[in-house]
């Protein structure tokens, strides 16, 4: 037998009925037909193959993609892929392409997050609450070493903890500078307000950059002056401001000058 998508795995063989390469003196009725020894024309007709492969889960459709150049046409089909993807969940929409097709390999609920837009007055601790979720997994989802970085930032991933609130929902795929991963994200208010897969890391209005100063102060214990120089000069990224901050730390209490 040849492998798997073999070259010379053309059309008239893939057609030719069964019984053409059986002994015609085995009549076993118990033989299981399978891909691997039949050549029923069913079995590599499109639009039949569509409807089986949109009832197999995200790992079986990727081993379909193996047998053969005809099923890998159809389980290779960025349609396909996206259907199965959302199927379990019952979504009605997915909008945006991953920039990894990687991405599809897992459908899990940790593929998923609620975008919330923060408000005044709101913190890690209340959010959890009001999405019965856990604090820590907000801080894991979002890379946040403190409750501070709420502060420095206009929305949140939130954990998906209800399943029911993905039925019939669109998820855009974006990928998030904070949590930096792509991730299926659902917008409870609405549609996104920038386009999707672009997240910008970068402050760029007046009122984000005082709220991340804000911040910085109060996770470095520093004054006005020195949260802006490190925001600057880590060109406006406060993670990268807090590492400088912290490195400068060290080698001042290596040195003993702190």
């Amino acid at each position: 037998m040849s492998c798997c998508c073999d070259q010379n795995d053309d059309e008239s063989t893939l057609t030719t009925p069964l019984s053409s390469f059986s002994n015609p003196t085995v009549t076993d009725s118990t033989v299981t037909i399978s891909p691997m020894n039949s050549h029923f024309a069913a079995l590599t007709c499109g639009d039949t193959l569509r409807l089986i492969f949109e009832k197999l889960s995200l790992t079986d459709l990727a081993r379909a993609s193996c047998v053969c150049k005809a099923w890998n046409a159809v389980a290779s089909d960025d349609e396909m892929i996206m259907e199965v993807f959302m199927a379990p969940w019952k979504l009605l929409e997915v909008v945006g392409k991953p920039s990894s097709r990687s991405f599809w390999r897992d459908n899990g609920m940790g593929k998923f997050a609620i975008s919330h837009r923060i408000l005044r007055g709101e913190s890690v601790a209340s959010l959890a609450v009001k999405y019965s979720v856990q604090v820590m997994d907000i801080k894991r989802l979002n890379n946040m070493m403190s409750d501070h970085g709420i502060y420095s930032r206009e929305r949140l991933l939130i954990p998906i903890s209800n399943l029911d609130i993905l039925i019939n929902g669109t998820c855009y795929i974006e990928l998030d500078t904070y949590a930096k991963r792509e991730v299926a994200v659902l917008y409870l208010d609405g549609k996104p307000d920038r386009k999707p897969g672009t997240l910008l890391n970068r402050v760029t209005s007046n009122q984000g950059k005082r709220r991340v100063i804000d911040s910085l102060k109060r996770s470095m214990h520093v004054d006005d002056g020195t949260a802006q120089y490190y925001l600057s000069i880590s060109d406006g990224d406060p993670r990268a401001a807090f590492s400088q901050f912290s490195s400068d730390l060290r080698w001042e209490r290596q040195t003993g000058l702190a």
